[in-house]
């Protein structure tokens, strides 16, 4: 049975060392850029749409389609979607960084955020999930380029993918004891307090009268951060109640997620030595 990579990584994470995570980001990108080879955009990158069996599928094709079409609407997942709100190669490449960060930390982008129009102004005034500690500087350069407010900044898939085999190449000479970082020592936090429900859900979203996408400053993260520890302070002290009064609280259930039903398989390679 094919899992997700949301699932994937769930499971396998304290496993996982950096080697293969940078491999697991390569296998994606070699199978993604076979979309744009095709003059295509997938408009809907996350990681509830990529499944793992033996290799990586990219599924959910909905609303792929061409280039040069642009759709009327937006569909996607909101932390998934860049900031320009325009669906294009560079917003997949948007999406891409965001998988990078999510196979960096185990957690999708955003957890403890409603996706609705307030998380759609941080995004679109630069805020950015918080890089894990240890995450190599060759591969966290890369992902701040891909989510770079700026489209034209960001990489096309094919210069992504050469630069992935370069830091892969590098990396697999490279004793695993320098690339991980023990779970003791890391002070990244994890986190899965939001229902998977809105975690895996895409949908229409109409954005109306957003400001020119901007990269955040150090000011605006002192108080996106300040505004999350507001936050957890005020769900703290309805911890108890709710402990006692939702009796689905940490229930099974809502961690499940649903597969999509459509797929497109891709012949993924692990050298990433595939010609495009």
């Amino acid at each position: 049975m094919d899992t997700d990579l949301r699932k994937y990584l769930q499971q396998n994470h304290k496993k996982l060392t950096w080697k293969e995570r940078i491999q697991i980001v390569l296998n994606i990108i070699d199978a993604f850029s076979r979309i744009h080879n095709e003059n295509a955009i997938h408009r809907d990158l996350h990681s509830g749409n990529i499944l793992f069996k033996t290799k990586f599928f990219i599924s959910d094709l909905g609303f792929c389609g061409p280039a040069d079409k642009p759709l009327n609407i937006i569909y996607g997942n909101l932390p998934y979607i860049a900031p320009e709100v325009e669906q294009t190669y560079k917003s997949d490449i948007y999406s891409i960084a965001m998988l990078m960060w999510e196979i960096s930390s185990r957690q999708p982008p955003f957890i403890n955020y409603e996706h609705n129009y307030d998380l759609a102004m941080n995004i679109v005034n630069g805020i950015r999930p918080k890089i894990v500690p240890g995450t190599p500087l060759e591969y966290k350069n890369l992902m701040k380029q891909c989510w770079d407010a700026d489209p034209s900044k960001r990489p096309d898939s094919y210069s992504l993918r050469d630069k992935l085999i370069e830091i892969n190449l590098f990396y697999q000479n490279k004793s695993d004891e320098l690339l991980t970082q023990s779970e003791e020592n890391n002070s990244f936090e994890i986190e899965y307090h939001t229902s998977s429900n809105i975690l895996s859900t895409s949908r229409l979203h109409h954005f109306e009268n957003l400001p020119e996408p901007r990269n955040a400053t150090e000011d605006n993260y002192k108080i996106e951060s300040m505004q999350k520890q507001i936050k957890k302070l005020h769900i703290n002290d309805n911890d108890e109640y709710e402990a006692h009064n939702n009796p689905n609280l940490h229930s099974e259930e809502q961690d499940e997620l649903e597969l999509p039903e459509r797929r497109y398989e891709m012949n993924v390679t692990g050298n990433g030595d595939g010609k495009r």
